[in-house]
């Protein structure tokens, strides 16, 4: 089976010329595609590449992408010397000893010392040529999560499975017990019909048309054609490649559709109790369903 859960968790780390990536993807059931993603200021040009990458793995869910970078940047760190600033300070330094008669070496670690004479550049770090290792991470990340949502979706197919085989036995109960049922309102009524009419004998052919029309208003098996389809339909999807949850959970308001239907055409106790059974089964189906992507 190849059903995938929106609920699932990846991470991914790769170290590289001194500094470390590491990317984590989290995400849970939502109706849409909602892609959150945290990333280091210096690498925010890269995230429509990422959203693309994102959108080839995920067809909906709320996703969180975490992307951080630790570790040694000397490499994009630069030292500019301010020579002008540094020629003024060294000439306000001669002036003041021949001014004052004063001994001492004007050296370059004493012009260093004074304000700004040196000064320390971030430098922009190349993300086209850090792209490639950005990409290996995420898509570790990726393929971690991916692998979770497989596992739970085999899960969540294997419980649906289970769910509707206890569906469509409740449904041949109920099928396989109309016939006594109709038997038992034709008895019914015409014990009802003895008492009320006494030894007035009522016309056979009025009874049987009476009979007849109770058995039109009682008459579920379109319901029951139309539910054994939709529990075929609902079969074949588990088994399918690709987003299926939205069809499941559109097959499931069928599902109650149709037993509501059947519910209020059979006024039986033990259809009632037994209609009641799927609409439980159902409403599990469907919470189940909810985080099927």
């Amino acid at each position: 089976m190849a059903l995938k859960s929106m609920t699932g968790f990846g991470r991914g780390e790769l170290a590289s010329g001194g500094r470390v990536w590491t990317a984590e993807v989290r995400c849970v059931n939502n109706r849409y595609l909602d892609l959150k993603m945290k990333l280091p200021r210096a690498y925010s040009a890269l995230e429509d590449r990422i959203r693309k990458k994102v959108g080839t793995v995920f067809l909906r869910g709320r996703v969180d992408l975490f992307l951080s970078v630790g570790g040694d940047f000397s490499d994009l760190q630069e030292v500019k010397v301010h020579l002008a600033l540094a020629a003024g300070y060294k000439n306000a330094l001669q002036a003041l000893a021949e001014e004052f008669s004063l001994p001492g070496e004007i050296t370059p670690h004493l012009l260093a010392s004074f304000p700004d004479v040196l000064e320390r550049e971030q430098k922009d770090e190349d993300l086209n040529a850090v792209w490639p290792l950005v990409e290996k991470v995420i898509d570790q990340a990726l393929d971690q999560c991916d692998t979770m949502r497989l596992q739970e979706g085999d899960i969540l197919a294997a419980d649906l499975t289970a769910r509707l085989g206890s569906f469509t036995d409740t449904i041949e109960v109920i099928e396989k017990n109309i016939p006594h049922m109709l038997e038992q309102r034709r008895q019914s009524l015409q014990e009802r019909l003895d008492k009320l009419l006494g030894n007035v004998q009522l016309d056979p052919a009025r009874l049987a048309q009476e009979i007849a029309l109770m058995a039109d208003k009682t008459d579920v098996t379109e319901e029951i054609v139309r539910l054994h389809s939709h529990i075929g339909q609902f079969t074949l999807f588990l088994t399918e490649e690709g987003g299926v949850g939205r069809k499941l959970d559109f097959l499931i308001q069928e599902f109650l559709r149709e037993v509501n239907t059947l519910a209020s055409k059979i006024n039986d106790a033990t259809t009632a109790h037994l209609t009641v059974e799927l609409k439980s089964e159902l409403e599990k189906m469907r919470e189940q369903v909810q985080n099927i992507e």
